[in-house]
C-alpha cells in the first residue's frame, strides 16, 4: 500500500451522516471500551430473553469466557417468534430467487410456519436438544428453515458448503458424530445440475455415524434413496408429525448453537463452537450499527449459509433486526455479466456486501453491464472474505454505487462470529483499509516481541479483549482453542488472529494477509493440509505441498508440488486427473490452479514441508533462513 493510497480519503454525505442511526464514533467506542460490560449489557437489553443474566461476563476461567451466563434465551426466539406480535408479522422476511429464475417469498408469518413444521420433522426423527445435524445443500431456502429449525429446538447444526465434495462432507460429519443429515437431490450452477445425493451417498458411505437422511426435492434429480435411512423432506411435510406450531426451546446464553468447520495449518479442520446467547448480541448489534439498518431495508449478503458470512449476515443478524433478506442461488454473471445488477434492480435492494473476488470478477467486464440498469436503490455497500484493493474499491465505490454508498470493508473470521474492524457509515474511508474497531474491540499490531508496533510498520494482529460473538471453543479440543488462538502478555490474555497487518498514523488498520498456511482462495479459507490430503489419497502421488500465489481475480491461486511414485511419469493428462481428484475430494472451489511434478519437496530435518520456500521460488524471491533445510 502506498502511502499516497492512505492518504486517499472518501468522506460520507451530508445525507449519510443525518440519517446515521449511529452519528458519532470515537465517544461511543471509548465508553464501549472503557465500560465494556455496561456497554454490552445495553446491546442485549435490545433482544427478547426468558430471564436475564446473572453476569454479563464471565472471566474466571479465561481464555474460556462465558457472556450473560445464567440467562435463558433462544436466538430463533429474537430472529422469529418476536417478530410475529409486531408490525414485521406480515413483512417479507425472505425472498428467493433460482439461477433459473424461480423466485419464492416468505413474510415473517410464512417462514415461522416453514420453521416449526421443519422442527416437527427433525423431533419426529428422534432430533433432541444438543443433538448435532449436518447440512449439506444449495442456497435454497430450505437451507435456512433447517437451521432455524436446528435452533429452534434446541439442536446444534453443522452446516457444510453446498461446493464442498465427498471426503470434507464425511470428515465434518465424522468428527461432530451426527446421527441426522439433511441434503438435497441437487444444486445447479451455470445451467449445469450437481447431485448433491450422490455425493452424500458416497460420504455417508466413509461415515458410520448417520441414521436419518432427510432428502429435498430441488432439481427433480433420479437419486438413489435408502429405504430405512433417507426420507424425503415433502413426504414428510405431509404427514400429521408436521404441524405448523412447535414450540421454541428456552435454552441458556451458553448453550450451544452451532458447529462450523474451518481450516487449520495442520490436522483436520477445526469445528468452532457458537452459543445462543452471545452470538445473538453480537451478530445483531454488528450488522444494525455497522450496516446502518433501517425497517425499510432490503439486504443482499451475496455469501453462502454455509460459510460464517451466511451464518451471522444471511440469516441471524438480518433476522434479529427484521431486515427483509434476498437469497439468490446461482452464480454472479449467468446467464449474462448482469445477473447481479439486474436483482439490485428488481427487487430494490438497499445494501450490497459481498466478496473482493466477485467484484474483481464482475469488474472485469466492464462498466457497461451495470450502466444498464438502475441501481439507485442502493445506500450501502459491503465488503468481506479478505483485504479489498483500492482499484476493486473505486470501481466498486464509482460505479456500482455512483460515488454515493459509503463502503463498510469488514474484517473478521469464521472465530470471531461477526465484526470486529469495519467502519461505520459515518466514517471517512481510505480504499483497502477496514478502517478502525467495532465497539468495545481493543485492536493492536505487535512485532515478533510483542512490542506495538509503530506506524505502517507491518505485525501481528491481535484483540485485546473478549467480545460476545467469539467462537468458545474448538468442538471436543479445548487445549487445541487456547493453543491456537490466546497468549498471555503481562497477565492479560490476548487473541492471536493469525493475520498481518498494519496500522497508519491515522490509526486506519490495513490487514495484509494470514500469516500461517491458511489460503484464501475467493475469500474461502482452504487449509494446505486438506488439499495436500487430497492429492495424497491419488494412488500415484506419494508426497504434496500446496502453496497460494497472488490472482487477480481469486487474490489467492492453488498451486500445488507433488512428487510421484517410482515409474510413473508426469504429464499433461495427469495434471488434469489430478485436477479433477481434488476437485471431486474437497469441491471445484480447492481445484488447482497449477500442478508441478518435483523430484523431492524441500523440508525441514523433522520433516515439515518448508511451503514458504516453494512460495518465495515461485515469485522470484530471497528464500530466507535455510539452515533447517534438509540436505
Amino acid at each position: 500500500m502506498t502511502n499516497s493510497d492512505k492518504r486517499e480519503m472518501f468522506y460520507p454525505s451530508q445525507d449519510v451522516i443525518e440519517q446515521a442511526n449511529v452519528s458519532e464514533y470515537e465517544k461511543l467506542y471509548q465508553y464501549s471500551v472503557e465500560n465494556r460490560e455496561a456497554f454490552w449489557a445495553e446491546q442485549a437489553e435490545t433482544l427478547s430473553w426468558y430471564k436475564k443474566w446473572d453476569s454479563v461476563l464471565d472471566e474466571s476461567n479465561a481464555p474460556m469466557y462465558k457472556w450473560f451466563d445464567g440467562g435463558e434465551i433462544n436466538i430463533v426466539h429474537n430472529a422469529i417468534d418476536r417478530h410475529l406480535d409486531n408490525a414485521n408479522r406480515n413483512k417479507m422476511a425472505i425472498i428467493w430467487e433460482g439461477e433459473n429464475g424461480e423466485k419464492r417469498n416468505f413474510s415473517y408469518n410464512g417462514l415461522n410456519r416453514e420453521v416449526s413444521q421443519f422442527a416437527n420433522v427433525l423431533k419426529s426423527m428422534g432430533v433432541e436438544k444438543g443433538d448435532i445435524v449436518t447440512i449439506y445443500m444449495p442456497q435454497i431456502p430450505e437451507l435456512v428453515f433447517a437451521m432455524l429449525a436446528c435452533a429452534k429446538i434446541g439442536a446444534v447444526h453443522s452446516v457444510v458448503y453446498g461446493g464442498f465434495s465427498t471426503e470434507a462432507l464425511a470428515q465434518r460429519i465424522d468428527d461432530a458424530h451426527s446421527r441426522v443429515l439433511i441434503t438435497a437431490d441437487g444444486g445447479s450452477r451455470r445451467g449445469k445440475k450437481i447431485n448433491l445425493k450422490a455425493i452424500a451417498d458416497d460420504a455417508m458411505k466413509r461415515t458410520p455415524s448417520i441414521e436419518v437422511c432427510i432428502c429435498v426435492k430441488n432439481n427433480q434429480l433420479d437419486v438413489e434413496m435408502e429405504p430405512t435411512r433417507d426420507f424425503w423432506l415433502h413426504d414428510l411435510l405431509a404427514l400429521p408429525i408436521a404441524g405448523s406450531k412447535c414450540e421454541t426451546e428456552q435454552t441458556s446464553a451458553e448453550d450451544p448453537l452451532f458447529i462450523l468447520y474451518t481450516s487449520g495449518t495442520t490436522g483436520k479442520p477445526k469445528g468452532m463452537l457458537h452459543t445462543h446467547g452471545g452470538y445473538a448480541v453480537y451478530t445483531s448489534t454488528t450488522h444494525r450499527m455497522a450496516f446502518d439498518i433501517k425497517p425499510q431495508d432490503r439486504w443482499w449478503c451475496a455469501a453462502d449459509p454455509g460459510w460464517i458470512t451466511g451464518h451471522s449476515y444471511i440469516v441471524y443478524g438480518p433476522l434479529i433486526n427484521g431486515a427483509t433478506i434476498m437469497l439468490y442461488d446461482g452464480a454472479p454473471n449467468y446467464p449474462y455479466p448482469n445477473r447481479w445488477w439486474q436483482i439490485i434492480e428488481n427487487y430494490g435492494i438497499n445494501i450490497l456486501y459481498t466478496s473482493p473476488t466477485a467484484i474483481r470478477g464482475l469488474m472485469r467486464f466492464g462498466d457497461r453491464w451495470p450502466k444498464k440498469h438502475d441501481l439507485s436503490s442502493l445506500r450501502l455497500l459491503g465488503s468481506v472474505g479478505e483485504p479489498i484493493n483500492p482499484e476493486a474499491w473505486r470501481w466498486y465505490h464509482d460505479v456500482i454505487g455512483d460515488g454515493k454508498c459509503p463502503i463498510i470493508d469488514t474484517w473478521w473470521q469464521t472465530e470471531t462470529g461477526g465484526f470486529m474492524i469495519c467502519p461505520l457509515p459515518i466514517t471517512p474511508l481510505k480504499p483497502g483499509s477496514a478502517t478502525k474497531p467495532f465497539f468495545g474491540n481493543e485492536v493492536e499490531i505487535v512485532n515478533d516481541d510483542g512490542v506495538p508496533a509503530a506506524p505502517n510498520e507491518e505485525g501481528k494482529l491481535i484483540i485485546k479483549n473478549p467480545w460476545p460473538g467469539m467462537a468458545r471453543t474448538v468442538f471436543k479440543d479445548d487445549q487445541r482453542y487456547k493453543d491456537l488462538y490466546w497468549t498471555q502478555v503481562d497477565g492479560q490474555w490476548r487473541y492471536l488472529a493469525g493475520d498481518s497487518a498494519k496500522k497508519d498514523e491515522d490509526g486506519y488498520i490495513w490487514v495484509i494477509g494470514r500469516i500461517d498456511e491458511v489460503l484464501k482462495v475467493s475469500g474461502y479459507r482452504l487449509g494446505t493440509a486438506e488439499i495436500e490430503s487430497a492429492l495424497v489419497c491419488h494412488p500415484v502421488v506419494t508426497e504434496a505441498a500446496a502453496i497460494g500465489l497472488p490472482h487477480e481475480l481469486k487474490g489467492n491461486a492453488i498451486h500445488v508440488y507433488v512428487t510421484l511414485k517410482e515409474g510413473v511419469v508426469g504429464n499433461q493428462d495427469l495434471i488434469n486427473e489430478l485436477k479433477e481428484h481434488v476437485g471431486h475430494e474437497m469441491g471445484k472451489i480447492a481445484t488447482p490452479e497449477d500442478v508441478q511434478f518435483v523430484d523431492a519437496l524441500p523440508k525441514t530435518r523433522s520433516g515439515k514441508i518448508m511451503r514458504r520456500v516453494l512460495k518465495a521460488r515461485a515469485l522470484g524471491q530471497d528464500e530466507g533462513d535455510l539452515s533447517t533445510l534438509e540436505e
